[in-house]
């Protein structure tokens, strides 16, 4: 692990805005920080539907099982924005970031959270989009590893694998990092492989990669990494891709590396969906509430169970993601 603590640069404000996870309500209001979509207005693209009379509709972003989210900072009075992982479909990233009004050639960087395919096939349509970028693409160098699922009962599933020869040669510039790594003139941080100190979050134990000609148990994917920023006078924003980690090892981890102990915000997937992880929500929300963010996003992975769990211990911090989000940081 490094030497800790290192030194992250205050930043006055962030802006995420959500391109990419499982859901959008274009009915919700603005809350807090969470600024919404809304309903279309005369400036929503538009798209051709013979079944309706008026001929066309409104071309609302889409949702689906992956997460994308795009980072903007403005140190120094210069904004920088940066990709922090592509969604699942090779086009949805792209389109959606066409219905939101903004143009993938205006990144200066990929963050890759981890391999699985949820995170990283958008990288298809960035490279179709963009032609030879030769933007920096940062993710740990097990990301490439192959992978599959072996779930009770069933054949095991072999999960599609990010081809490093394809994204590079495509122009993108690979970094790969097992150790913390900052943008931006030391105001991104990108945390690199996350240390693993809490007693019950152990990983995903049906999971296994491939080495040496052998699968092998693969629990704990260790590729799985967040991006944390440091907002002056309020504290650490954390945004996570699946937190196959552990939320609250991201969290713990975040703390030690900047030595800053307030969490302001966290976004992202929690990975607490489904009966593998169910039985530790209790902890985590106990977890939680001693790490007390004043802000709490739970997307993609989190599961239908984590999140009303969370939206019922967290009241005041929650706040429901969707497509379209802005969260003004």
């Amino acid at each position: 692990m490094p030497e800790i603590p290192i030194t992250l640069e205050p930043i006055d404000s962030v802006t995420i805005t959500t391109l990419v996870d499982n859901y959008v309500d274009i009915l919700l209001t603005d809350q807090g920080p969470a600024k919404r979509l809304g309903l279309p207005t005369a400036e929503t693209p538009r798209v051709a539907a013979a079944a309706l009379e008026e001929g066309q509709t409104s071309d609302n972003p889409l949702a689906e099982h992956g997460f994308s989210a795009m980072i903007s900072v403005n140190p120094r009075g210069r904004e920088h924005r940066v990709l922090f992982d592509t969604g699942m479909s090779p086009d949805g990233l792209v389109d959606n970031m066409r219905r939101l009004g903004h143009s993938p050639k205006d990144l200066e960087a990929i963050v890759l959270s981890h391999g699985h395919l949820d995170h990283t096939t958008g990288m298809d349509g960035l490279m179709r989009t963009l032609g030879r970028a030769n933007l920096p693409v940062f993710l740990h160098p097990e990301a490439w590893s192959r992978r599959r699922l072996v779930l009770p009962g069933r054949e095991p599933f072999e999960l599609p694998t990010p081809s490093k020869s394809a994204i590079k040669g495509a122009g993108f510039e690979i970094i790969e990092e097992k150790q913390p790594s900052f943008l931006f003139d030391g105001s991104l941080l990108i945390t690199g492989e996350v240390d693993r100190t809490t007693g019950f979050e152990k990983g995903f134990p049906i999971h296994q990669a491939k080495r040496n000609g052998d699968w092998q148990p693969d629990p704990l994917i260790l590729d799985d990494q967040a991006a944390v920023l440091n907002v002056r006078g309020k504290g650490l924003v954390i945004l996570t891709g699946c937190g196959h980690a552990g939320i609250v090892n991201i969290l713990r981890y975040a703390r030690r590396l900047t030595g800053v102990d307030r969490i302001y915000a966290v976004v992202g997937g929690f990975h607490l969906n489904g009966p593998l992880f169910e039985p530790i929500i209790p902890q985590v929300c106990d977890a939680l509430a001693e790490l007390d963010p004043e802000v709490i996003v739970p997307a993609h992975c989190t599961g239908w169970k984590a999140v009303h769990a969370l939206a019922a211990r967290f009241p005041n911090a929650f706040i429901q993601n969707s497509v379209g989000t802005r969260f003004e940081l």
